[in-house]
């Protein structure tokens, strides 16, 4: 044997050497990492599921040690309303490959040692057994997570393709879905990319019209922190390249393209905000373009501790009042009484000033749809402030809760006219000159009521409408008054017989 060979071989015993003393050590400590990682995700599914009518809970069921691999078994446990009459229980094994240099790793050229290597799937169970079949006999989800030795993951998450009949009207069929995953320790920051191709379904209206739904190119993408309050900032974005509706008797066709949803979310020392963007590119009838559509909403100066304050009074007594009241309806019972004790009280009333104190603003920034002819927009802009006092009678309490309300609403009369059309042919309307005149004469007719109740104004093509509040001054397509006299203006308009004093 020469040199370079000796040295070839030491390196190579070296190397096994290091991993198989770093695989007992990480098998040594893989069930206590397992154990913290189950308390880690019970707390995020507390959390996601806290106001929702259920529970859900993961549980470490057994592990059985080896010297390069182990095998843990979970349990995923859902109980509640949402999970329908009886809990819902899913077993998963986990074949985890102890570090620093998972096999599965070398093999495909990653050479950073990692605590361990984790390939889950779901098991079958008679619960699941129809959901396998779906899926060819193969697990139908699946998934590979590694684990740092700074506590860290990384690794992707897979739901197979499936198709399946749901019941003897209705049929599904889903190209899978992959995502990629990483997490800093404890989860503080968490980023996620998925893509989707296509999934189809099938089933019968409620007059047994067949209908058929359609999503292709979908998109998910996350960037979040956890911040100093325990929720998670950052952003959310969802995209779908194309999706298809086809129901009715005559199968009438609506197709969306290029939809986009994206939100935000920051936290700035004690305060909040955010805001959420929607867009679609392309709205369409039949195969014929209808328009595109934007909505875009924002929200500002949230006090975070106010409001986690007025949300745990809502989650435990709120919640759980609408719950029993909408059974009791249901039943043709009469409604609980909300109970709160004087703590409580004193606790909603605190914060409610708090929050107040902040400054909120709640803005629909924009809603607007476009046709080929028209657009149509509105926004509007709420601010709202602390009152000089929560025990004002309502009128009072109300003109001092808002500091600002703005709203400027635009309808475009060539763009309802499209609309109208369209909503003409879906009614089974075939001859074109009628179907634009009725439309026309509609489209008037909303104009002509209303400009002649005073309530918008005619300009140009557009029937618009603008309203400026602030210190107690309304101002009203362009007529300036008090807010009396405004409530008693639009009461006398439609019909109202009264006025707030």
């Amino acid at each position: 044997m020469n040199k370079s060979a000796g040295v070839l071989l030491g390196i190579v015993v070296a190397i096994g050497a290091i991993s198989a003393g770093g695989a007992w050590y990480t098998g040594t400590k893989l069930e206590g990492v397992l154990n913290a990682s189950v308390v880690d995700a019970n707390k995020e599914l507390q959390a996601a599921l806290v106001g929702s009518n259920g529970t859900a809970s993961l549980e470490l069921v057994s592990v059985e040690r080896g010297v390069f691999s182990s095998t843990a078994h979970y349990r995923l446990k859902g109980e509640g309303e949402m999970f329908g009459e009886a809990p819902v229980e899913l077993l998963f094994v986990d074949r985890v490959e102890h570090g620093p240099l998972p096999f599965s790793r070398l093999a495909s050229l990653k050479w950073l040692p990692v605590m361990a290597t984790n390939h889950f799937e779901l098991e079958k169970t008679p619960t699941t057994e129809k959901w396998f079949a779906a899926a060819n006999g193969l697990s139908p989800v699946k998934g590979v997570v590694n684990i740092g030795y700074d506590n860290s993951t990384n690794g992707t998450f897979e739901l197979l393709p499936l198709e399946v009949a749901l019941d003897d009207k209705s049929s599904l069929k889903f190209s899978g879905l992959n995502m990629d995953i990483a997490a800093s320790a404890e989860a503080k920051k968490v980023k996620a990319d998925g893509y989707m191709d296509s999934l189809k379904l099938t089933t019968v209206s409620e007059d047994q019209a067949p209908v058929t739904v359609e999503l292709n190119g979908l998109t998910l993408a996350s960037n979040l922190v956890k911040s100093t309050y325990g929720y998670y900032t950052g952003e959310n974005t969802l995209e779908l390249t194309s999706s298809k509706t086809t129901f009715g008797p005559k199968q009438s066709i609506v197709g969306v393209n290029k939809f986009e949803m994206k939100n935000q979310t920051e936290e700035s020392g004690t305060s909040a905000s955010g805001r959420a963007d929607y867009k679609v590119g392309e709205v369409s009838f039949n195969g014929k373009t209808v328009g595109s559509a934007q909505m875009a909403m924002s929200l500002k100066n949230l006090d975070i501790p106010s409001t986690m304050s007025l949300m745990q009074i809502y989650q435990t007594k709120l919640q759980p009042y609408e719950q029993a009241a909408a059974k009791a309806a249901a039943a043709g019972e009469p409604a609980p009484e909300l109970n709160l004790t004087p703590e409580e009280e004193t606790q909603v009333k605190a914060g409610l000033e708090k929050l107040l104190a902040a400054g909120p603003q709640l803005a629909l920034e924009n809603l607007s749809f476009n046709t080929a002819n028209g657009e149509s927009r509105a926004n509007l802009v709420l601010d709202l402030t602390k009152p000089a006092s929560m025990d004002l009678p309502p009128d009072q309490l109300v003109r001092q809760l808002i500091a600002l309300l703005d709203i400027n609403i635009k309808v475009s009369k060539p763009m309802l006219v499209d609309l109208l059309s369209v909503q003409a042919q879906a009614d089974g309307q075939t001859d074109a000159k009628t179907i634009v005149d009725q439309a026309t004469a509609t489209s008037d007719m909303f104009s002509s009521m209303a400009v002649g109740t005073q309530l918008a104004t005619l300009d140009g093509t557009n029937v618009v409408t603008k309203l400026h509040y602030a210190n107690n001054q309304v101002e009203f397509n362009g007529q300036k008054m008090t807010v009396e006299q405004f409530v008693g203006f639009v009461m006398g308009k439609l019909g109202g017989a009264g006025q707030v004093q």
